[in-house]
């Protein structure tokens, strides 16, 4: 290991590093210097200095050892240039990367050097839209520029955040050309697609230029030195690309403010479809099956954007002219650009052609608007669709000045005038296509369980989210450790309630072992053959322990436990060949189960230590059979704790070594020994071929079983569509937390809350909840849900009898498959012309029969009623 500098403690590391990170973040600004920073060297220096305790830390063995030089070969593209080493493209922060501030980074290099190659240096930028806030840019900018006088190709790294002025200046630096001379095209698909102008102040993620993205360089070497832009942005707007690109006037530098007027917008519209043929959702043979290329990860927005493209009414309005219905001056909204970019898309989708076609353009504009979507991150297909709408909405909203409207208490009206009024005042600030198709209205009661009074609202909704019906209950294995007879451990299988708590868990195996008035049970969750953390708050949620953990429940004796004692945990070492020295390394050579007792917290002799092992293993003793251990003037209790306790001149053959908290090596235990009251102390005991014979720890000390083993079965759980419906519909109690404040008792009350539907929207989209989220981790519920095709009628769920049809039939599937961070979207969609089912999955476009539609995998729905006014039209023109 090469050599560092160090020359603070390592609680000073800690204080130092730690006011730097909380300075820089009181003091945020464009512009301030971050590194990146091998998670894996970070992670090592954080346990070095306590920053990380083992409930934080992952699940990986302890490694406290100082680390050595910063090294990031880890998180470097091995195939980029080792001149200029770029980072690995999908890393994650916090998973493969931290940043750290300018200040930190000079500090750990102070200490510790750096051999990780150049410094991996990014700049914080700011983000406006939709409201301010800051961020590193880690992945910067990486064109690809194509020289057009020779073909040659070149990569120009630049923020996000420049100017496309600052690209021309660095294309024109690296190759020699003067400004005047240089015009340079957005050269996507490896079509001229923009001319970027020279002058423009216009950010280069404005422009819509990405990642990876292909630019192309013409030098005309008869230009002026004066650079005719009023010439330029007449040619721009004539620039064809396939369908005229409206985006072209938009994005490409004509207005220097990134934005249009409402006379020049439509001065420069120019529908592409002009053609009765192709306007309106008519037949159109060959076409609605062209795939989306995934730009990394994007699987999900596939998903989405082909659910939304075979959905009729929407189709259908962007295919036709609704230049009218853009809203320029929603600042919700994007002004415009994403409903132009979702109407250019579905006009390439829906044109003729076999290719696939990119969303590059229409992901810029989404992540402008919802900046989560930036990036290259998985994210879920629903969160899409929900924040997709949302936009669109505010860009097609035909409300231009939003009235402030007072809500008026309606005690007494009839239900269906108070729903209407409610109904019309959402309306009167809220108009667009988007919601004219895809809202309903639901009523929601609130009743209180004293006097019965009743609040009733009358809300719109999108979706509908559905929960999935499960077991209420959860089995769960628990080995418990006690020194019993001949027992050492046993394992329990006991049924809990599935949100219940480690109080409920604690309560259920003490039922299931008998435990005494006297008795209490430690339980700890056991990784890599030592305790990772102890489960000691009974509040704590069953949903935080995952089926794959192995717990064990420690039995003792109450009066061992409480002001005065001290865990101590006892780890089992076998030897591998000739490897075990003095100061033998750390490296994984445990095996067993960790045994666990208590001990006061004064010091130790080596002889007091002795003892405590010797009888804790006596249940193991191959030739004796009670459950303590006779040395001269001792008695052990297995599960208990020592009291006073010698071992005379008996000596335990065991080695026994002592395992440091900031050290990974093993010194072994000779002197006086004093546990540490705040946390387990960990010692460590070497077993060889002597002690194996002696004890059978092969018998006690094997595997912990699974706290639940899936076992494999061809009946696979299934609910109905309608049962999730209904469940989503059940009346349940508010929490402790959400109190309702009844107006006639005039207190917090825990109200019976109760959804009832009202009205259903022309599409109706439904999402079952498959994803269910705790404070540390999420799981996926792969359940079957059996839902209709054909006929879905709700008419029976719906308050309102107004006479209009409830009857759905289901035309696209967004589909998931796998679990959370490594799953894969897909979708499933009806094109109405051909009467067909095709799966949509990326640049992959292939039929499918109705009959395989239905799979475990069914994400979100997309049903439309039957006898719609738009279904009604497009027969007619059929």
């Amino acid at each position: 290991m090469m050599e560092t500098h160090v020359t603070c403690t390592l609680e000073e590391e800690r204080r130092i590093v730690t006011e730097l990170i909380s300075e820089a973040e009181d003091h945020l600004k464009e512009g301030n210097l971050y590194f990146v920073i091998s998670n894996r060297w970070y992670t090592s220096w954080q346990r070095c200095v306590g920053l990380l305790t083992e409930e934080l830390s992952s699940r990986v063995p302890l490694d406290v050892t100082r680390p050595g030089p910063i090294d990031n070969h880890d998180i470097i593209d091995t195939q980029s240039d080792a001149s200029d080493p770029q980072l690995s493209r999908m890393l994650e922060e916090g998973v493969n990367y931290v940043l750290v501030p300018d200040q930190v980074w000079k500090k750990l290099v102070e200490w510790y050097l750096y051999k990780g190659g150049p410094a991996i240096q990014r700049k914080l930028i700011c983000q406006e839209f939709p409201s301010k806030s800051y961020s590193v840019e880690v992945y910067p900018l990486s064109l690809k520029l194509t020289d057009s006088r020779d073909k040659s190709s070149a990569t120009i790294r630049l923020s996000k955040r420049a100017s496309v002025g600052q690209l021309y200046e660095m294309v024109c630096s690296a190759k020699g050309v003067s400004k005047e001379k240089a015009r340079i095209w957005d050269y996507f698909e490896k079509k001229k697609s923009v001319l970027l102008d020279p002058s423009s102040e216009r950010t280069l993620e404005e422009s819509c230029l990405q990642v990876d993205h292909d630019i192309l360089l013409e030098v005309d070497e008869n230009a002026s030195t004066q650079y005719d832009i009023s010439s330029a942005g007449n040619e721009l707007a004539l620039v064809p690309v396939g369908p005229t690109r409206s985006d072209a006037i938009l994005g490409g530098g004509i207005f220097s403010n990134g934005y249009s007027n409402g006379s020049m917008f439509r001065q420069f519209w120019k529908d592409p479809f002009d053609d009765d043929s192709l306007s309106g959702f008519v037949k159109r043979e060959g076409r609605g099956l062209r795939g989306l290329h995934n730009l990394g990860n994007t699987c999900f927005m596939n998903s989405t954007l082909q659910c939304l493209a075979h959905t009729p009414p929407i189709v259908d309005y962007f295919l036709k002219d609704y230049r009218d219905d853009i809203n320029e001056d929603n600042p919700s909204g994007t002004r415009g650009e994403l409903a132009i970019e979702v109407g250019e898309l579905l006009r390439k989708l829906w044109s003729s052609g076999q290719n696939a076609v990119s969303p590059h353009f229409l992901k810029t504009k989404m992540a402008k608007f919802a900046p989560q979507f930036s990036g290259y991150n998985q994210h879920d297909s629903q969160e899409m669709l929900s924040f997709l709408l949302d936009g669109l909405h505010e860009d097609l909203n035909k409300v231009k000045q939003k009235t402030y409207i007072e809500y008026k208490a309606s005690h007494g009206c009839p239900d269906d005038e108070v729903a209407e009024e409610m109904w019309k005042n959402h309306k009167a600030r809220n108009d667009s296509v988007v919601y004219d198709v895809f809202q309903g209205q639901y009523k929601s009661t609130l009743v209180c369980p004293d006097c019965g009074e009743t609040s009733a609202t009358y809300d719109p909704f999108m979706y509908l989210t559905l929960p999935l019906p499960t077991s209420l209950t959860r089995s769960m294995t628990v080995s418990v450790f006690y020194g019993e007879d001949n027992r050492f451990s046993t394992p329990y299988t006991v049924t809990v309630p599935k949100d219940g708590s480690l109080g409920d868990l604690s309560n259920a195996l003490g039922a299931a072992c008998g435990l005494k008035d006297d008795e209490s049970l430690l339980l700890a969750d056991v990784y890599a053959h030592k305790v990772f953390k102890y489960l000691e708050s009974p509040l704590q949620y069953l949903s935080e322990l995952r089926d794959n953990d192995r717990i064990v429940a420690y039995r003792f004796n109450q009066m061992h436990k409480g002001p005065g004692k001290a865990k101590l945990e006892i780890l089992h070492w076998e030897q591998k060949q000739s490897d075990f020295g003095r100061d033998a390394e750390f490296s994984g050579k445990l095996f067993g189960i960790p045994l666990v007792t208590y001990v006061n917290t004064e010091r130790h002799s080596r002889s007091d230590i002795d003892a405590i092992i010797s009888g804790l293993l006596s249940p193991l003793h191959r030739t004796h059979s009670s459950s303590t251990v006779h040395v001269p003037d001792v008695d052990v209790d297995i599960s208990g704790s020592l009291e006073d306790t010698t071992v005379g001149d008996k000596e335990l053959s065991f080695s026994v070594f002592w395992l440091d908290r900031y050290s990974s090596s093993l010194k072994p235990l000779e002197s006086d020994f004093l546990p540490n009251p705040l946390s387990a102390t960990r010692l460590v005991v070497k077993w060889d071929e002597k002690e194996h014979e002696k004890y059978d720890s092969s018998s006690y000390l094997n595997e912990l079983p699974e706290v639940y083993k899936a076992t494999t079965s061809l009946v696979t759980e299934e609910v109905s569509l309608f049962s999730c419906l209904e469940a989503f519909l059940a009346e349940e109690p508010l929490g402790p937390g959400d109190m309702w404040s009844c107006p006639a008792c005039k207190e917090p009350k825990p109200a019976n809350k109760k959804l009832y539907l009202w009205k259903l929207p022309e599409i109706l989209v439904v999402h079952l909840k498959r994803f269910t989220y705790t404070r540390l981790l999420t799981s996926k519920i792969d359940t079957f849900v059996d839902f209709p095709v054909h006929d879905l009628d709700l008419s029976k769920y719906v308050k309102n009898k107004d006479g209009e049809s409830y009857l759905y039939e289901l035309y696209a599937i967004s589909n998931h498959y796998g679990g959370m961070g490594g799953g894969h979207y897909t979708a499933y969609a009806k094109l109405m012309d051909e009467n067909k089912w095709y799966e949509f999955d990326d640049t992959r476009v292939s039929a499918v029969d109705e009959s395989e539609i239905k799979t475990s995998a069914a994400y979100v729905l997309f049903y439309r009623r039957v006898g719609s006014e738009s279904e009604t039209s497009n027969m007619d023109e059929d």
